[in-house]
């Protein structure tokens, strides 16, 4: 089996209808009308209207640390919104838009001050079927804000209740591995950003395109079976990411990126582990980079790590860790074999959320930096990747071999 199915995950507060068109198949997607779409400031608070090309059921609610107003749609089509006005309002502090979920587009504006919902209304033209949704945004206390935000549960949107299933009898040691890869980014995170011959490359795109050519390689060789965290271009949460390896039951989790940082400052194919110190400052601001775009997406991770919970998974760690580090250094040894160009300092760490999981060894790749012209030509270069990903199945293939002489040392 290739791909995982991506499962929407907790998402936002009431279904607010729109108006007459909701019982409405829409064929095509609703377009931003740029001419008539505005935020202004107002009292403190702010407005902002939105001109569509149709009606589209939408929701709105808020979420704290940082303050954020969330929008979803289904489902607009974002080429026209004119994103350099709503950042010149003083209640906007940072935008983000796209794809959130296959079906769904987000808007989340991250507010400058505490403010809260006083209207919204969505009106349908019944002859042209153009819409207009108008929110009125006023100010409230930082106690208040906080007291209503949150993504309440809507079995509309939501995953339904985890069930028990049962343990399999026995597991077939000779089974492949399964290992779940994991673009990096996706849908309203694009990632890192370059121009190249006048338009944009994505992260989100160079990660998903390898992660295919990676798991097909992988398939062939008969060692693993393989899934994704995403398979097209939709949103995935850094703690979902996890949750799907954890439902898939992985042996081994691999996040895929090409990431950007000063010009100069990073080169060649990079592998990371988790560790709570980052082990240089390069590592450190790529960790923040990715945390910062998970706050901007929407997710709410306004809830503090349980003491007890942050001890055992560490205990859980004690035997991962070093399967981990192992991982990473049979990948990068073949990778350097297959002619790279690799990092001068090939192996890092820092405090990924993605390589989180206690009990999956976990690496994160950067294949390249796309602020390096050199490492940019390279992802862009089939054969180069076709390299690189046999460079990573012959340090699996290692690693598989070196992991399985261990297993009798290993605590059951």
């Amino acid at each position: 089996m290739m791909r995982l199915t991506q499962l929407l995950g907790a998402l936002g507060l009431a279904l607010l209808c729109a108006g007459p068109s909701l019982g409405q198949g829409f064929s095509g997607l609703a377009r931003v009308d740029a001419t008539e779409t505005m935020a202004q400031d107002l009292r403190g608070g702010g407005k902002i209207d939105l001109a569509l090309s149709q009606g589209v059921p939408y929701r709105l609610f808020t979420l704290d640390n940082p303050r954020r107003l969330v929008l979803d749609f289904q489902e607009v089509e974002w080429s026209g919104f004119p994103a350099d006005q709503f950042q010149q309002t003083a209640f906007i502090r940072d935008l983000q838009y796209g794809t959130y979920v296959p079906g769904w587009s987000r808007l989340v504006l991250e507010l400058s001050d505490p403010i809260k919902v006083h209207t919204a209304s969505l009106v349908v033209d019944p002859v042209t079927a153009a819409a207009h949704l108008s929110i009125e945004l006023h100010p409230t206390s930082a106690e208040s804000f906080a007291e209503h935000a949150g993504a309440p549960q809507d079995p509309r949107w939501d995953l339904p209740a985890p069930e028990a299933l049962p343990q399999p009898v026995g597991s077939n040691p000779d089974a492949p591995l399964l290992i779940v890869l994991d673009p990096g980014h996706g849908g309203i995170d694009p990632g890192a950003q370059v121009d190249v011959d006048g338009r944009t490359v994505n992260e989100k795109d160079l990660a998903l395109q390898f992660a295919l050519e990676l798991g097909d390689i992988l398939l062939r060789s008969g060692q693993f079976d393989v899934r994704l965290t995403r398979n097209d271009d939709y949103f995935v949460s850094l703690e979902r990411r996890i949750t799907l390896a954890h439902q898939a039951k992985a042996d081994l989790f691999i996040s895929l990126h090409a990431d950007s940082l000063s010009a100069g400052y990073a080169h060649g194919t990079t592998i990371y582990t988790l560790s709570d110190e980052a082990s240089d400052v390069a590592s450190a601001k790529l960790a923040e980079r990715q945390d910062r775009s998970q706050l901007l997406s929407g997710t709410d991770l306004s809830d503090a790590d349980d003491v007890v919970a942050d001890v055992l998974l560490d205990l859980a760690r004690v035997e991962t860790h070093p399967r981990s580090l192992r991982l990473a250094a049979e990948v990068s040894d073949a990778l350097h074999q297959q002619g790279g160009p690799m990092n001068r300092r090939p192996l890092r760490s820092a405090g990924f959320s993605v390589l989180k999981s206690a009990d999956i060894p976990s690496i994160l790749i950067e294949i390249g930096f796309l602020s390096s012209a050199r490492d940019l030509d390279n992802i862009l270069d089939p054969n180069w990747r076709l390299r690189t990903a046999r460079g990573i199945l012959n340090g699996l293939l290692a690693w598989q071999s070196e992991d399985a002489s261990r297993k009798a040392l290993v605590r059951q």
